[in-house]
Protein backbone atom coordinates (compact mmCIF):
# COMPACT_ATOMS: atom_id res chain seq x y z
CA UNK A 1 0.00 0.00 0.00
CA UNK A 2 1.39 3.20 -0.28
CA UNK A 3 0.15 6.58 0.94
CA UNK A 4 0.68 10.16 -0.78
CA UNK A 5 -0.25 13.36 1.28
CA UNK A 6 -0.17 16.48 -0.80
CA UNK A 7 0.53 19.17 1.07
CA UNK A 8 0.88 22.58 -0.99
CA UNK A 9 -2.41 22.38 -3.00
CA UNK A 10 -3.11 25.83 -2.29
CA UNK A 11 0.27 26.60 -3.78
CA UNK A 12 -0.80 25.01 -6.71
CA UNK A 13 -4.20 25.86 -7.60
CA UNK A 14 -2.57 29.70 -6.28
CA UNK A 15 0.47 29.37 -9.26
CA UNK A 16 -2.28 27.02 -12.22
CA UNK A 17 -5.24 29.64 -11.83
CA UNK A 18 -3.70 33.09 -9.99
CA UNK A 19 -3.76 34.09 -6.27
CA UNK A 20 -7.19 35.36 -6.56
CA UNK A 21 -9.11 32.41 -7.19
CA UNK A 22 -6.95 30.23 -4.62
CA UNK A 23 -8.22 33.09 -1.97
CA UNK A 24 -11.91 32.80 -3.34
CA UNK A 25 -11.42 28.77 -2.73
CA UNK A 26 -11.88 27.22 0.40
CA UNK A 27 -8.65 24.78 1.67
CA UNK A 28 -10.93 21.91 1.34
CA UNK A 29 -11.51 22.54 -1.98
CA UNK A 30 -8.38 23.00 -3.51
CA UNK A 31 -7.24 20.16 -1.85
CA UNK A 32 -10.18 17.87 -3.33
CA UNK A 33 -9.03 19.46 -6.40
CA UNK A 34 -5.01 18.43 -6.51
CA UNK A 35 -5.85 14.99 -5.20
CA UNK A 36 -8.29 14.27 -8.31
CA UNK A 37 -5.97 15.46 -10.96
CA UNK A 38 -3.36 13.75 -9.21
CA UNK A 39 -5.34 10.63 -8.92
CA UNK A 40 -6.05 10.97 -12.72
CA UNK A 41 -3.00 11.30 -14.24
CA UNK A 42 -1.63 8.23 -11.84
CA UNK A 43 -3.98 5.98 -12.74
CA UNK A 44 -2.90 6.85 -16.63
CA UNK A 45 0.16 6.46 -16.09
CA UNK A 46 0.10 3.02 -13.93
CA UNK A 47 -2.32 1.67 -16.63
CA UNK A 48 0.11 2.78 -19.13
CA UNK A 49 3.02 0.61 -17.45
CA UNK A 50 0.53 -2.17 -17.04
CA UNK A 51 -0.35 -2.25 -13.67
CA UNK A 52 -3.36 -3.33 -11.98
CA UNK A 53 -5.24 -2.03 -8.91
CA UNK A 54 -7.09 0.22 -7.10
CA UNK A 55 -6.41 3.52 -5.59
CA UNK A 56 -8.76 5.04 -2.99
CA UNK A 57 -9.09 8.89 -1.82
CA UNK A 58 -9.52 9.20 1.95
CA UNK A 59 -11.00 11.89 4.11
CA UNK A 60 -10.28 12.43 7.99
CA UNK A 61 -6.75 10.10 7.98
CA UNK A 62 -3.48 11.65 9.33
CA UNK A 63 0.04 9.64 9.87
CA UNK A 64 1.72 10.93 12.89
CA UNK A 65 4.94 9.28 12.93
CA UNK A 66 4.37 5.58 13.16
CA UNK A 67 0.93 6.10 14.03
CA UNK A 68 -2.32 6.58 11.74
CA UNK A 69 -4.97 8.36 13.07
CA UNK A 70 -8.73 8.39 12.07
CA UNK A 71 -10.50 11.39 12.88
CA UNK A 72 -14.35 11.06 13.23
CA UNK A 73 -15.29 12.47 9.86
CA UNK A 74 -13.18 9.67 8.66
CA UNK A 75 -14.39 8.37 5.43
CA UNK A 76 -13.40 7.17 1.75
CA UNK A 77 -14.06 10.34 -0.99
CA UNK A 78 -13.55 8.12 -3.90
CA UNK A 79 -12.31 4.36 -4.65
CA UNK A 80 -11.29 3.78 -8.13
CA UNK A 81 -10.21 0.46 -10.07
CA UNK A 82 -7.62 0.49 -12.65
Amino acid sequence: MILLEITNASELIATKLGDFVERLTPDFVDDSTVEDLVLKRMIENLSQEGIKGEVSLFKGLQIEGEKMILTEGFKVRSQRKF
